[in-house]
């Protein structure tokens, strides 16, 4: 299966996406806690993202969180939309709380 990178630009992160699955479920899988994720089918506006490079598919989004200039200017929701190629991303809204924190860093082994 072909994956795209997908890098956020606040911190310089990045994680694998398929093209069949949706940006939020990839961000799942950087294991940060407490990446608020709502409805997942585009109604609450919690995982909006702004795309800075790249292309996607988006599906249907909801006008009271994603306006026709949001998207217009690459301003969407993560669940629903999916990769087409590589992408960079900026974290909007009450997501950017927890998925920018910075990650406490490992104690050594001793």
């Amino acid at each position: 299966m072909i994956y795209h990178t997908i890098v956020i630009e606040e911190t310089g992160e990045s994680f694998r996406c398929a093209p069949t699955e949706t940006l939020l479920a990839g961000m799942e899988r950087l294991g940060k806690k407490g990446i608020p994720v709502g409805c997942r089918g585009g109604g609450c506006g919690v995982c909006k993202v702004e795309i800075t490079a790249g292309s996607y598919a988006k599906r249907v989004m909801s006008r009271d969180y994603v306006s026709v200039d949001d998207e217009a200017a690459d301003r969407v929701l993560a669940c629903r939309v999916k990769p087409t190629s590589d992408l960079r991303l900026k974290v909007l809204g009450k997501m950017a709380k927890n998925v920018c924190r910075p990650q406490p860093a490992i104690a050594a082994a001793a």
